[in-house]
């Protein structure tokens, strides 16, 4: 299992915009609304790093209302 943290940055205004796209993405198990430097954190999680990051890159980052991610990707240790 493959796990992720994206910070992101909205256009002012479209947090709620982006917080209902993240719903329609399977793979978002969470996101939260935060205040602070970020707008939005979602939780992603994947059978593995690639579909993890397929999603991030082709379903997440593409949608209207983004401005920047961040993404932290967890480890197992």
């Amino acid at each position: 299992m493959a796990t992720g943290f994206v910070l992101i940055t909205t256009k002012p205004g479209k947090e709620q915009d982006v917080r209902n796209e993240l719903d329609q993405i399977s793979q978002v198990v969470n996101r939260w609304m935060l205040f602070g430097e970020y707008d939005l954190i979602a939780k992603i999680e994947a059978d593995d790093e690639y579909t993890l990051t397929r999603v991030i890159v082709e379903e997440i980052r593409p949608i209207t209302g983004i401005v920047d991610t961040k993404t932290l990707l967890g480890a197992e240790i």
